[in-house]
């Protein structure tokens, strides 16, 4: 009896590569230091914390580096057949990359919305790097309690920073929109990995994908349900049609930082954990899941961009709920090649698929989070952020209107905007290749419909400054323009939020001028 305990023992202990989840650990830990800084800074001092974070991220993107020379897993089953619970591959180094660098030029965009909303600095550090320590988790995760567990991590904090704006009516009422619908999600989510473990009788991914080949016909039934009811909680979280209700007034009462977060990071997470359920854990049932995510790929690019274009400029709407809609249609897009992923014939062709939809969330990251930083810097001088505070935008900042003008045409898919044009011809492949025509014509005729209101907010980039009606009314006066969108008026220069829409401009003409170093991963194995 000692002598099996003992081997039990020794077959439970294993050693913990930290090297393969250091990425996730550095966040989390640098998010456990700004919070106890917190505590011994003066009011003036706490500048530093986001300068901390700033550090502790971009050393989390580098400690990606050494993970590059090959596949390594770690929490591993030290009985039976080979399973782990943390895998960094080729996929989940690359969602990392997108996830971290993704909350770094979020945190250089935060810099100039804590001192202009006052929020608690100290807090929002800490739940952003929180945040982004459950993202970094989540695409490494290989059984579903991680996965469960890694998007509550990356969604918690992110309740609070949408209502961090204490006192605001908006930001409250976002907040509790994204919690109770999240957690309503979260709970269906729940009931289906539960189904799926009763029905398989394992967690982890490879091991259901190998149960789910020979369900006992009697819990058939059961496998089916927990399948569907797995991906409504993913699909929630990438923001698919009928589950996005929550993103317009979650983007608009949110700061505009964290709304750029949610649109990148967020989306990133759900998608990363959508494919993993799908390709490596429900391949046996991908005669289910394809042709519900086909669907849902079609109503969600629909739905978007047809609720982008009722905002026109002329009825002053707000650009950060164009930008909501705008993430809803692309979040259509981004489903195209999961879909055709489940019409695959061979795993190497389902991985291609994938990589088709990894390789437009780069493109989208990118550029995205370059239209919210511009965003960002115009609700400096205009709070309500609408349309009609774009025009004249040129006029005060030539740079910053020229670059959102670049980040728009990007969205759209036209030139200057050249990665955005093969992004899409990439993921529209993928729906042709896999015998989903009808899909790449409703992403054909979205994508003709989504150019209308990108196009009409660059051309009111361009347009003259209004005039201020007060002037007109002047007897032989001439009229003065109306201190532009962006205009320097009474705010500190702020150097963060200039330079990550500098280097968001830069990504995208590098992406633009070699698009290779992103659309090889729709042609290579990524799972």
């Amino acid at each position: 009896m000692t002598a099996n305990s003992s081997s039990l023992a020794t077959s439970l202990v294993q050693s913990v590569d930290w090297l393969a989840v250091a990425p996730p650990t550095i966040a989390a830990l640098t998010g456990l230091a700004v919070l106890v800084a917190d505590l011994f800074l003066s009011e003036r001092g706490k500048r530093l914390l986001g300068w901390g974070a700033i550090a502790g991220l971009a050393l989390a993107s580098l400690s990606l580096l050494p993970l590059l020379d090959g596949d390594r897993s770690t929490f591993c089953l030290t009985t039976g057949a080979h399973a782990c619970s943390y895998t960094a591959d080729t996929f989940a180094l690359v969602i990392q990359f997108l996830v971290l660098g993704g909350a770094l030029l979020t945190a250089l965009l935060s810099f100039s919305a804590l001192d202009d909303l006052k929020l608690p600095a100290g807090e929002f550090w800490f739940l952003l790097l929180s945040s982004a320590a459950g993202a970094a988790l989540l695409p490494a995760a290989r059984d579903l309690a991680t996965l469960v567990i890694a998007l509550e991590v990356a969604s918690l904090p992110a309740f609070a920073l949408v209502g961090l704006r204490r006192g605001d009516r908006l930001s409250s009422e976002a907040a509790l929109k994204f919690f109770l619908s999240s957690v309503t999600a979260t709970a269906v989510m729940l009931l289906g990995v539960s189904f799926v473990y009763a029905a398989t009788g394992s967690l982890h991914l490879s091991r259901i994908a190998g149960a789910l080949t020979h369900v006992d016909p009697r819990l058939d039934t059961l496998a089916q349900a927990g399948v569907v009811l797995t991906l409504v909680g993913f699909a929630f979280k990438t923001a698919a049609v009928p589950f996005h209700f929550w993103v317009p007034d979650t983007y608009v009462g949110a700061p505009v930082p964290v709304a750029a977060y949610l649109s990148v990071v967020g989306k990133a997470v759900g998608f990363s954990g959508l494919i993993l359920v799908t390709v490596l854990a429900f391949p046996a049932y991908a005669d289910v899941w394809g042709p519900a995510v086909a669907v849902l790929a079609a109503l969600t690019m629909t739905a978007g961009n047809a609720a982008a274009l009722r905002q026109r400029p002329e009825r002053a709407f707000s650009a950060v709920r164009l930008l909501a809609w705008s993430s809803v249609a692309q979040a259509g897009y981004l489903l195209v090649p999961i879909a055709a992923a489940g019409y695959a014939d061979s795993a190497k062709d389902a991985s291609r698929a994938i990589g088709s939809t990894v390789a437009y969330a780069l493109t989208y990251a990118a550029v995205n989070l370059g239209a919210f930083a511009v965003a960002a810097l115009v609700a400096r001088t205009s709070p309500a952020n609408r349309l009609t505070d774009y025009r004249g935008l040129y006029a005060a900042r030539p740079a910053a209107a020229l670059a959102l003008g670049f980040f728009l045409l990007c969205l759209a898919g036209l030139p200057p905007g050249i990665i955005g044009l093969f992004a899409k011809v990439t993921v529209f492949s993928a729906a042709v290749d896999a015998g989903l025509g009808w899909l790449a014509v409703v992403m054909a005729l979205n994508v003709v419909m989504a150019l209308y209101y990108y196009l009409q907010w660059t051309a009111v980039l361009f347009r003259a400054p209004e005039h201020s009606a007060a002037a007109e009314s002047v007897p032989g006066g001439t009229a003065e323009p109306v201190p532009a969108a962006g205009a320097a008026v009474a705010r500190p220069r702020a150097v963060p939020l200039t330079a990550a829409i500098g280097l968001t401009a830069v990504i995208g003409i590098a992406l633009s001028g070699a698009p290779q170093l992103v659309l090889r991963f729709a042609s290579g194995t990524l799972l």
